[in-house]
């Protein structure tokens, strides 16, 4: 009986894992995609030149 339990838990917990780890992909590409657009639309600096669109 333990060792179905222990099988059970750790199909429970690899299941968790790949969960959150499917979440996290989602959430950086994201992330990718705003920093791209960025990129793409940020303003004009001064003497003509882009700036940078964030403050780092």
């Amino acid at each position: 009986m333990v060792p179905l339990i222990l099988v059970l838990l750790l199909a429970l917990v690899l299941f968790g894992a790949g969960f959150a780890l499917k979440a996290l992909w989602w959430i950086a590409l994201i992330v990718l995609v705003l920093w791209l657009l960025g990129f793409v639309a940020r303003s004009s600096g001064s003497g003509g030149r882009k700036g940078r669109w964030y403050r780092w």
